[in-house]
Protein backbone atom coordinates (compact mmCIF):
# COMPACT_ATOMS: atom_id res chain seq x y z
CA UNK A 1 0.00 0.00 0.00
CA UNK A 2 1.47 3.35 -0.59
CA UNK A 3 0.62 5.20 2.42
CA UNK A 4 -1.65 7.94 3.43
CA UNK A 5 -2.76 10.16 0.77
CA UNK A 6 -4.48 12.89 2.53
CA UNK A 7 -3.28 16.32 2.06
CA UNK A 8 -0.51 14.80 -0.98
CA UNK A 9 -1.08 16.45 -3.76
CA UNK A 10 0.40 13.57 -5.97
CA UNK A 11 -1.46 10.66 -4.19
CA UNK A 12 -4.77 13.00 -5.19
CA UNK A 13 -3.75 13.27 -8.63
CA UNK A 14 -2.48 9.53 -8.77
CA UNK A 15 -6.64 8.54 -7.05
CA UNK A 16 -8.08 11.02 -9.75
CA UNK A 17 -6.17 9.22 -12.59
CA UNK A 18 -7.43 6.09 -11.37
CA UNK A 19 -11.05 7.10 -11.31
CA UNK A 20 -10.27 9.02 -14.79
CA UNK A 21 -9.40 5.81 -16.53
CA UNK A 22 -12.04 4.14 -14.74
CA UNK A 23 -14.38 6.06 -16.30
CA UNK A 24 -12.40 5.72 -19.42
CA UNK A 25 -13.24 1.94 -19.59
CA UNK A 26 -16.83 2.34 -19.26
CA UNK A 27 -15.94 4.49 -22.36
CA UNK A 28 -14.48 1.88 -23.78
CA UNK A 29 -16.96 -0.91 -22.70
CA UNK A 30 -20.08 0.89 -24.14
CA UNK A 31 -18.44 1.70 -27.60
CA UNK A 32 -17.40 -2.06 -28.03
CA UNK A 33 -21.15 -2.35 -27.65
CA UNK A 34 -22.45 -0.45 -29.93
CA UNK A 35 -20.07 -1.20 -32.57
CA UNK A 36 -20.27 -4.53 -32.66
CA UNK A 37 -24.57 -4.83 -32.56
CA UNK A 38 -24.02 -2.85 -36.14
CA UNK A 39 -21.16 -4.88 -38.04
CA UNK A 40 -22.23 -7.45 -39.97
CA UNK A 41 -19.40 -7.23 -42.98
CA UNK A 42 -16.25 -7.38 -40.92
CA UNK A 43 -16.50 -10.80 -38.94
CA UNK A 44 -12.33 -10.14 -37.53
CA UNK A 45 -13.58 -6.58 -36.31
CA UNK A 46 -16.20 -7.67 -34.61
CA UNK A 47 -15.00 -10.93 -32.87
CA UNK A 48 -12.02 -8.66 -31.46
CA UNK A 49 -14.33 -5.69 -30.06
CA UNK A 50 -16.52 -8.08 -28.23
CA UNK A 51 -13.00 -9.66 -26.65
CA UNK A 52 -11.86 -6.03 -26.05
CA UNK A 53 -15.33 -5.42 -24.23
CA UNK A 54 -14.67 -8.11 -21.96
CA UNK A 55 -11.23 -6.71 -21.55
CA UNK A 56 -12.41 -3.54 -21.03
CA UNK A 57 -14.84 -4.52 -18.27
CA UNK A 58 -12.03 -6.87 -16.77
CA UNK A 59 -9.85 -3.60 -16.91
CA UNK A 60 -12.42 -1.23 -14.94
CA UNK A 61 -12.04 -4.08 -11.73
CA UNK A 62 -9.08 -4.07 -11.82
CA UNK A 63 -9.20 -0.30 -11.44
CA UNK A 64 -11.85 -0.60 -8.74
CA UNK A 65 -10.08 -2.95 -6.75
CA UNK A 66 -7.27 -0.52 -6.90
CA UNK A 67 -9.29 2.21 -5.60
CA UNK A 68 -11.13 0.12 -2.97
CA UNK A 69 -7.43 -0.69 -1.79
CA UNK A 70 -7.18 3.24 -1.67
CA UNK A 71 -10.48 3.24 0.12
CA UNK A 72 -11.79 5.84 -2.98
CA UNK A 73 -14.05 4.78 -5.09
CA UNK A 74 -14.90 5.24 -8.99
CA UNK A 75 -17.07 8.34 -9.75
CA UNK A 76 -20.43 7.76 -10.57
CA UNK A 77 -21.30 11.07 -12.03
CA UNK A 78 -18.22 10.51 -14.10
CA UNK A 79 -18.70 6.94 -15.19
CA UNK A 80 -22.47 7.98 -16.56
CA UNK A 81 -21.45 11.23 -18.39
CA UNK A 82 -18.71 8.99 -20.02
CA UNK A 83 -20.82 5.82 -20.60
CA UNK A 84 -23.35 8.62 -22.64
CA UNK A 85 -20.29 9.77 -24.28
CA UNK A 86 -19.14 6.24 -25.93
CA UNK A 87 -23.12 5.55 -26.89
CA UNK A 88 -23.18 9.16 -28.37
CA UNK A 89 -19.53 8.91 -29.95
CA UNK A 90 -20.43 5.24 -31.56
CA UNK A 91 -23.72 7.20 -32.87
CA UNK A 92 -21.85 9.80 -34.28
CA UNK A 93 -20.57 7.66 -37.06
CA UNK A 94 -23.73 5.70 -37.71
CA UNK A 95 -24.96 8.12 -40.73
CA UNK A 96 -21.76 8.06 -42.13
CA UNK A 97 -21.52 5.46 -45.46
CA UNK A 98 -17.73 4.88 -44.38
CA UNK A 99 -19.20 4.45 -41.02
CA UNK A 100 -16.84 1.27 -40.65
CA UNK A 101 -13.99 3.44 -41.71
CA UNK A 102 -14.60 6.54 -39.55
CA UNK A 103 -15.30 3.86 -36.08
CA UNK A 104 -11.82 2.33 -36.97
CA UNK A 105 -9.54 5.52 -37.07
CA UNK A 106 -11.63 6.50 -34.07
CA UNK A 107 -11.03 3.47 -31.95
CA UNK A 108 -7.12 3.52 -33.26
CA UNK A 109 -6.80 6.92 -31.56
CA UNK A 110 -8.77 5.85 -28.30
CA UNK A 111 -6.95 3.07 -27.98
CA UNK A 112 -3.83 5.23 -28.14
CA UNK A 113 -5.11 7.43 -24.97
CA UNK A 114 -5.58 4.77 -23.11
CA UNK A 115 -2.33 3.76 -23.65
CA UNK A 116 -0.90 6.94 -22.39
CA UNK A 117 -3.35 6.89 -19.95
CA UNK A 118 -2.15 3.70 -18.37
CA UNK A 119 1.63 4.61 -19.20
CA UNK A 120 0.86 7.63 -17.08
CA UNK A 121 -1.26 5.71 -13.87
CA UNK A 122 2.00 3.34 -14.17
CA UNK A 123 4.61 6.10 -13.11
CA UNK A 124 2.59 7.60 -10.68
CA UNK A 125 2.13 4.38 -8.97
CA UNK A 126 5.42 4.02 -8.86
CA UNK A 127 6.18 7.45 -7.37
CA UNK A 128 3.90 6.97 -4.67
CA UNK A 129 4.99 3.28 -3.96
CA UNK A 130 1.88 1.20 -5.14
CA UNK A 131 3.87 -1.65 -5.79
CA UNK A 132 0.82 -3.69 -5.81
CA UNK A 133 -1.22 -1.54 -8.36
CA UNK A 134 1.50 -2.08 -11.38
CA UNK A 135 1.13 -5.56 -12.36
CA UNK A 136 -2.66 -5.14 -12.86
CA UNK A 137 -2.35 -1.52 -14.40
CA UNK A 138 0.38 -3.49 -16.64
CA UNK A 139 -1.92 -5.73 -17.62
CA UNK A 140 -4.22 -3.89 -19.06
CA UNK A 141 -1.63 -1.08 -20.68
CA UNK A 142 -0.95 -4.65 -22.71
CA UNK A 143 -4.06 -5.54 -23.55
CA UNK A 144 -4.47 -1.91 -24.66
CA UNK A 145 -1.47 -2.05 -26.70
CA UNK A 146 -2.72 -5.54 -28.49
CA UNK A 147 -6.04 -3.67 -29.74
CA UNK A 148 -3.72 -1.13 -30.71
CA UNK A 149 -1.56 -3.46 -32.79
CA UNK A 150 -4.91 -5.44 -33.86
CA UNK A 151 -6.50 -2.47 -35.18
CA UNK A 152 -3.62 -1.06 -37.12
CA UNK A 153 -3.19 -4.09 -38.63
CA UNK A 154 -6.78 -4.36 -39.49
CA UNK A 155 -6.92 -0.23 -41.37
CA UNK A 156 -5.85 -2.12 -44.47
CA UNK A 157 -8.17 -5.32 -44.88
CA UNK A 158 -10.56 -3.24 -43.13
CA UNK A 159 -10.39 -0.69 -46.07
CA UNK A 160 -10.11 -3.15 -49.04
CA UNK A 161 -12.92 -5.01 -47.80
CA UNK A 162 -15.37 -1.20 -47.35
CA UNK A 163 -13.90 -0.76 -50.90
CA UNK A 164 -14.94 -4.40 -52.14
CA UNK A 165 -18.70 -3.72 -50.53
CA UNK A 166 -19.06 -0.45 -52.43
CA UNK A 167 -17.68 -1.60 -55.32
CA UNK A 168 -20.27 -4.45 -55.29
CA UNK A 169 -22.46 -2.21 -54.29
CA UNK A 170 -23.36 -3.69 -51.00
CA UNK A 171 -24.23 -1.28 -47.95
CA UNK A 172 -20.11 -1.21 -46.86
CA UNK A 173 -20.68 1.09 -43.92
CA UNK A 174 -21.00 -1.54 -41.01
Amino acid sequence: MDGDAHGDPVHELYHVGLRNQHALEMTAIELCRRQVERLEHYPEMKARLQQHGVESEQQAARLQAILDRHDSSASSLKNTVTGAMGNIAAALHVPADDEILKNTFANYAFEHFEIAAYTSLIAMAEAVGDTASIAPLQQSLAEEKAMGEFIQAQTIPTTARFIELTRAGTKAGV
